[in-house]
């Protein structure tokens, strides 16, 4: 009887197993990942599948869950992966996060949905760009700099610069700077 029941003890004892990513290939529909399962086995080409709308690419060393459909090891999933190694912590229950390996270092890569309805976005560069249209707006509004404010209505513009402890102002058109003592007809965009 034992004899019998081996096999399927074998494959219900790897349906399910814990590996560590050695490869990604992200150019097709579903990445395809390397990865050491058991001891000394390699698993080649295994179909990680992600969240609709999100997706990233894991690093070599990351950790992963491998379901071998079927109890099948040629028929394996990765069905989730994560990285200790960076992971962001110190969150508060019911917290959301999104963030990289740059989060590790100063001011952090990050965007988390705290609780109490603030959102937090950090990063040594922020773009955000609107092709029709990018609106900021709520009860009070704060811009802070700490050594420029730009801004800039199709190539009309003005630019304050904190230089020796003293802010200058410029303004320009179509990138020709110009002394901030002259007159050059700019007018304020109209805001409602």
């Amino acid at each position: 009887m034992q004899k019998l029941l081996e096999p399927v003890r074998r494959r219900v004892a790897t349906l399910v197993n814990r590996a560590v990513l050695q490869a990604v290939n992200d150019a097709g529909g579903l990445q395809e990942l390397q990865v050491q399962a058991l001891a000394d086995e390699v698993m080649d080409r295994i179909e990680r599948f992600q969240q609709y709308g999100l997706t990233s690419v894991p690093l070599a060393g990351a950790e992963c869950v491998v379901l071998s459909v079927g109890g099948s090891r040629s028929n394996a999933v990765i069905i989730a992966v994560d990285d200790r190694r960076y992971r962001l912590q110190g969150l508060q229950g019911g917290e959301v996060a999104l963030y990289t390996l740059d989060d590790q270092e100063a001011p952090g890569h990050r965007i988390v949905l705290k609780r109490g309805g603030v959102i937090e976005v950090r990063g040594r560069v922020v773009d955000m760009r609107g092709e029709e249209l990018l609106r900021l707006s709520g009860g009070e509004v704060e811009i802070h700099a700490d050594t420029r404010l730009e801004t800039d209505v199709a190539g009309y513009g003005e630019a304050l610069n904190f230089v020796d402890g003293v802010w200058r102002q410029d303004t320009y058109h179509t990138g020709a700077t110009f002394a901030p003592a002259i007159e050059h007809g700019i007018q304020p965009p109209e805001v409602e």
